[in-house]
C-alpha cells in the first residue's frame, strides 16, 4: 500500500480519509473523507500561533463552512497543543485525552524540565521550549480504558507512555494504519538540519522531553507489534510498507543502544 502522492500546501493525503498536515516542526492529522462529508476529527493541535494555517487547510480539503467534530490528543506537549484555544473559540468541540494527561491539560500540573544535555541543536534549545500546563477543563473528556475513541470507531487508541505519561497512538485494524503521536519519531528531531531537511529515519521520542524510557522502549514494542502498514508521527515524514515494518522492528530491538540517553534523568 503506498503512500498518496496526492499534496496540499503543507499536507500528504496518506489514505483518502487520513490527511497528514505540517508545519515542518510538528504534524497534525485531519481524519475525514472530503469525497463523502464535509466533517472531520482532528488529532493534535499544532504549534502555538497555528490557528489559521489548520483553518485554512480543513477549508481548502473540506471546504467552507467545514465541521470538526472533536480533537484527540496524542499528548500535551506545547507543539501538540499550541493552537487549541484559537480552535475551540472557532469549533466548540469535545477535546479527548487519556486520563494520566489530564493534569498537564487542566492547569495541574507542569511538565519536567527537558534533558538538556541530550545531543543535538534542538535538545540545546529545550530549555526555551514551553512546558506548563493549559487549561481546557471546560472541554476535556477523559478516554476510557478501553480503547474506544468516541468520535472514531472505525479506530482504537493505544496506552504508549514514556514520552509522557499520558500519551496514545491511534490504530485502525482493517487498513492496518497507524498515528503514532511521539512514541517514535520519523526524523532525528534532536538535529536542527534533519528536522529543516525532514530527512527520514526512525528514532525513539524527541529524547530531550521523554519522561520514562523504559515506558516508551515497551510502548514501540507494542506498536511493533501491530504490524502496521502506514504510520504518521509527530514528527517527520509517514513511513509505509516494508520499510516501516523493518524500520520499527529494528527499533523494538535496539532502543536501549540506539535511543535511550547515556545521561538519561
Amino acid at each position: 500500500m503506498p503512500l498518496t502522492s496526492i499534496t496540499s500546501g503543507m499536507g500528504i493525503e496518506v489514505l483518502p480519509d487520513v490527511f497528514c498536515l505540517s508545519d515542518q516542526i510538528v504534524n497534525l492529522c485531519f481524519i475525514g473523507n472530503p469525497r463523502e462529508t464535509n466533517e472531520f476529527v482532528l488529532i493534535d493541535a499544532g504549534m502555538p500561533g497555528s490557528s489559521e494555517f489548520i483553518i485554512n487547510e480543513a477549508e481548502k480539503r473540506f471546504g467552507e463552512g467545514c465541521r470538526l467534530s472533536s480533537i484527540i490528543l496524542t499528548h500535551g506537549h506545547f507543539d501538540h497543543v499550541g493552537a487549541l484555544p484559537d480552535l475551540l473559540y472557532k469549533w466548540d468541540v469535545p477535546v479527548y485525552a487519556h486520563p494520566l494527561e489530564a493534569p498537564y491539560l487542566t492547569g495541574k500540573s507542569d511538565y519536567p524540565p527537558p534533558n538538556q544535555e541530550v545531543e543535538g541543536f534542538v535538545a540545546k534549545m529545550s530549555k526555551k521550549f514551553p512546558r506548563h500546563s493549559i487549561d481546557i477543563s471546560s472541554h476535556l473528556k477523559l478516554l476510557s480504558n478501553d480503547g474506544i475513541l468516541p468520535s472514531l470507531p472505525d479506530w482504537r487508541y493505544i496506552h504508549t507512555p514514556g514520552h509522557t505519561p499520558g500519551h496514545i497512538s491511534l490504530y485502525r485494524e482493517h487498513d492496518q494504519a497507524l498515528i503514532a503521536g511521539d512514541a517514535f519519531t520519523l526524523v532525528e528531531q534532536e538535529s536542527l538540519y534533519d528536522v529543516i531537511t525532514q530527512k527520514q529515519e526512525m528514532h525513539g521520542p524527541p529524547a530531550y522531553f521523554t519522561i520514562d524510557w523504559q515506558d516508551a522502549w515497551e510502548s514501540v514494542k507494542k506498536l511493533d507489534a501491530l504490524m502496521p502498514s502506514i504510520a504518521i508521527s509527530g514528527h517527520g515524514l509517514p513511513m509505509a510498507n516494508d520499510e516501516l515494518r523493518t524500520e520499527l522492528r529494528k527499533l523494538a530491538l535496539h532502543f536501549d543502544q540506539t535511543e535511550i540517553p547515556k545521561n538519561r534523568k
